[in-house]
């Protein structure tokens, strides 16, 4: 029986707990209201989301100001949550953004926002409970760009409780009940960011491909916004499905299915792969110290390893569910496809991935370096 290569070690701890259903009612504030800044246009509006901490009595004592620099900086650029972000568009039974319509291909419903979740599980599980690898030490602002449903966010502010932790998104989907030191905002990480310069510690990124307009600005705003000393960190996972033993044929519907994505990618500008230069960029850029590393994600029970068939059961479920929503736009609003010959290539997807004489996987990519003191 094949199985998956040994990864790298990575310092054991124990995995975060589960986020608890909540309450979408928020306390009542212990600060002075602020009054809206004046309106710009949708295209360039950061729209705040107002989290309900799960500590009230701290809330007084978290400077959110900080985390978007001074006044002058971002109060103009900052509004509350208008009803035209969470006005969604629903396309073949799937619900999608509604700030920036259309710039993420991928929905934003219950069904998805579970399979991401369930995807933060499976990186967990492989970095044996880690949130990250940088060697971070005591950071006092932390990003998470591209925050989907904030977990990876609100499980850093547990563990740094001592930090400002902010996240953004296309789409406001993160829970209202959170730590007190996190904060979320409706916002286009391929817009100027208007962030204080050389403000914060850490700052971290998963799965933005396809997301990304322009690399070289994207690491370059990062490099901008992070203090010296400070450290990025980019987490992506690969699109391509392969095996080590050829057990996937080339004419197989998984592999037309990631063609069919990277042609996806080319279409609308957004690079599927950028897992193959970040390290790269981010050299050019300025950083140091940079770690680059590979960790294999089964699909499947097939490998022999305890937990490398945790791993696959779990990523199989994962997949199953993720089929549709990677699939059903791209497909048929971009490449042109009608939607029931769509349906019928889901349904062979999922049919295909539940082969046990497939031994797949795909990849996960950790990329860390260090902005120069």
């Amino acid at each position: 029986m094949a199985t998956v290569a040994e990864e790298a070690t990575v310092p054991a701890e124990k995995p975060a707990p589960p986020q608890e259903e909540v309450s979408k009612e928020a306390p009542e504030s212990h600060e002075q209201p602020t009054p809206a800044p004046e309106a710009e246009p949708e295209e360039h509006q950061h729209h705040v989301l107002e989290a309900e901490s799960t500590d009230e009595s701290n809330t007084s004592d978290f400077d959110y100001d900080s985390l978007y620099g001074t006044d002058e900086e971002g109060a103009s650029a900052t509004t509350s949550l208008s009803d035209s972000v969470r006005n969604y568009r629903y396309e073949n039974g799937r619900r999608y953004h509604a700030y920036k319509a259309g710039a993420w291909v991928f929905p934003n419903d219950e069904i998805q926002l579970e399979q991401m979740d369930l995807f933060h599980h499976i990186f967990m599980l492989r970095l044996k409970g880690k949130l990250f690898l940088a060697p971070i030490e005591h950071p006092q602002k932390i990003m998470d760009v591209g925050t989907g449903t904030g977990i990876w966010a609100m499980q850093v502010a547990e563990e740094f409780e001592g930090a400002a932790v902010m996240g953004n998104d296309l789409s406001p989907v993160q829970p209202t009940w959170v730590p007190p030191n996190i904060l979320f905002e409706v916002d286009d990480f391929n817009e100027p960011w208007l962030h204080t310069p050389e403000s914060y510690d850490f700052i971290h990124s998963r799965d933005l491909h396809m997301a990304v307009d322009d690399w070289t600005n994207f690491v370059g705003q990062v490099y901008e916004k992070l203090k010296p000393g400070g450290w990025y960190e980019s987490q992506e996972h690969t699109v391509e499905i392969t095996s080590d033993d050829g057990s996937v044929p080339e004419d197989n519907v998984l592999k037309a299915w990631v063609r069919g994505l990277e042609k996806i990618s080319d279409l609308i500008k957004k690079d599927c792969h950028p897992h193959k230069y970040i390290d790269q960029k981010m050299k050019d850029a300025g950083f140091i110290n940079l770690h680059k590393e590979y960790f294999k994600l089964p699909i499947g029970t097939w490998p022999q390893s305890k937990v490398d068939k945790e791993i696959g059961a779990f990523n199989l479920v994962n997949m199953l569910e993720a089929a549709e929503g990677f699939t059903l736009k791209g497909f048929t609003e971009i490449l042109g496809w009608e939607v029931p010959v769509v349906q019928k290539m889901i349904v062979d997807i999922r049919k295909n991935l539940k082969k046990k004489d497939f031994h797949m996987y795909f990849r996960f990519c950790v990329i860390y370096g260090q902005k120069p003191e």
